[in-house]
């Protein structure tokens, strides 16, 4: 059980968020809790206090307790609190310890002085009953996302905590992974684990969810119980800034369609790594003026198909013709601006402001406070960027890239961590590119940003473009059949889930 009784925190300096006030609450064993809310509201917080970061790693005023299975958080030990409570991150990377799965998953155990017999027991368990058999003896660098996810519950589970905290798992994961990581969370809760869980998507938590805590300003403002919170209509969640769970709940929003008398010309992209088969395959494609929304399934090429546009790839023999200029590869690195998935590898600077003022052409610091301003920014402009949450960091890209006046712009991912208000608010912002003439390529799995702004649709599979539509009513429902079929119906993964394991959860956890 855990109990948080009158707890008030503020973080030192203030940076981080709004810190707690007045917090009561009680998990009870067993029991699944959702937190949601817009960013800053707490819900980090919260977490931390739980798996006893909160007072032992961040510093700051706590007032009020915290008991989990019976001990004071602040007065236990972190390494004690760690054999209660497992810990799952919005980027599992920060939490890997090793270069292959296999020792990742008994670096906990190792950690803890078990005897060698019963490490690789737990690994068994933990293998067994995560179905993680396929990801042993790899290496960490050339899992997808949702892999990686999977061996950060595994090396959780394997310390077999009764209580698991996951802050944002979703962040950065694409529809495939969300599916693959809510199979984890049902086997996780069906073993009679309490689970404690920060969010901003939701959708993947219908069925799971047994009560779910809205917070604001740092305090709990309401709480339901997951049947309720999940049955109530689309106005009611985005009267309080959440992402609409339901993608048949997602407004149509009429867009003005950019003329397509000039569109983008694609040649001869096809690429592929050397002794390895060919990734890319499009020989011809027109992409239309607007905002384009690249979709398909995991390791459809999506991801290739950005860095090729960008001519970020060796070896790239395609051609992009743009308002009647020819441009090989090399020369797309000047004419292209590309925002990755993962932001931690394109911020160079010291703060924000300079990190925006880097990327135009002729500084305007005028212009750049004005962007940081229209994307909630502003006031952190002195800021280090790597001091930032992962939805700062990837709005200071995303900043960065508007101040870059490219004409194609790409991005991988934009929205991967960000509540609805500043998805809105990202979202408007390249709408105005798209009306303002620039081509904008959105890989994306967020089906309420492709609502929010895109034009057009580009559907890829297997390197290759198998449907391009614009995004009219027809397009709108396309696209939603899409996404119920990746994985936004999650009743027919269950089914099958059960089906497989007898409507048990796997022994050993």
């Amino acid at each position: 059980m855990v109990e948080i009784k009158d707890v008030s925190f503020s973080y030192f300096g203030g940076k981080e968020d709004l810190g707690l006030q007045s917090v009561n609450l009680t998990i009870r064993d067993g029991e699944t809790v959702l937190l949601c809310g817009k960013s800053g509201c707490g819900k980090t917080t919260l977490t931390r206090l739980v798996n006893g970061l909160i007072p032992h790693y961040y510093d700051g005023t706590l007032k009020g307790n915290v008991i989990v299975e019976g001990k004071s958080v602040p007065d236990t030990e972190l390494y004690d609190i760690a054999q209660m409570v497992g810990s799952v991150f919005q980027n599992p990377r920060s939490q890997f310890f090793n270069v292959d799965t296999t020792s990742e998953l008994a670096f906990g155990c190792e950690n803890l002085g078990m005897p060698e017999n019963e490490v690789r027991e737990r690994i068994r368990r933990t293998v067994n009953a995560l179905s993680l058999e396929h990801l042993l003896d790899r290496s960490i660098f050339e899992l997808s996302g949702g892999e990686k996810q999977k061996i950060a519950c595994g090396s959780v589970s394997a310390l077999e905590p009764k209580i698991i905290v996951l802050d944002e798992p979703t962040s950065n994961l694409d529809f495939d992974g969300i599916r693959e990581l809510r199979g984890i969370i049902r086997r996780l809760k069906a073993a009679g684990k309490t689970i404690l869980i920060a969010e901003h998507r939701l959708h993947f938590l219908k069925g799971i969810a047994d009560r779910v805590v809205f917070m604001e300003d740092g305090k709990i403002r309401e709480e339901y119980s997951g049947r309720e919170f999940f049955s109530k209509e689309a106005a009611f969640y985005e009267d309080r800034g959440l992402r609409i769970p339901s993608i048949r709940q997602l407004p149509y929003r009429e867009k003005q369609q950019a003329a397509e008398d000039e569109p983008l010309r694609l040649k001869n992209f096809c690429f592929g790594y050397p002794g390895k088969k060919q990734i890319l395959h499009i020989p011809e494609c027109e992409i239309p003026k607007g905002i384009v929304a690249v979709i398909g399934h995991n390791g459809a090429g999506k991801t290739t198909f950005a860095k090729s546009v960008c001519g970020l790839l060796k070896r790239d023999k395609g051609e992009l013709f743009c308002q009647g200029r020819r441009l090989n590869a090399r020369k797309r690195l000047s004419a292209c601006c590309m925002v990755m998935q993962d932001t931690n590898h394109q911020l160079f600077t010291e703060s924000v402001i300079d990190e925006v003022l880097l990327s135009m052409k002729k500084e305007n610091r005028e212009k750049a406070e004005k962007i940081l301003d229209s994307l909630d920014l502003l006031s952190l402009k002195d800021e280090h960027p790597m001091s930032l949450s992962g939805g700062q960091k990837q709005r200071v890209a995303v900043a960065a890239a508007l101040g870059s006046d490219r004409r194609i712009l790409v991005f991988d991912e934009p929205t991967s961590g960000l509540d609805l208000t500043h998805m809105r608010e990202t979202a408007g912002k390249i709408l105005e590119l798209g009306e303002n003439g620039a081509v904008v390529l959105v890989v994306t799995h967020a089906p309420e940003f492709i609502s929010c702004c895109c034009t057009h649709v580009l559907h890829m599979e297997q390197g290759r473009i198998v449907e391009n539509y614009p995004l009219d009513r027809e397009g709108q429902e396309r696209m939603a059949a899409f996404f119920e079929g990746t994985g936004g119906k999650w009743e027919h993964a269950d089914t099958a889930y059960e089906k497989r394991n007898g409507g048990q959860c796997p022994a050993g956890l």
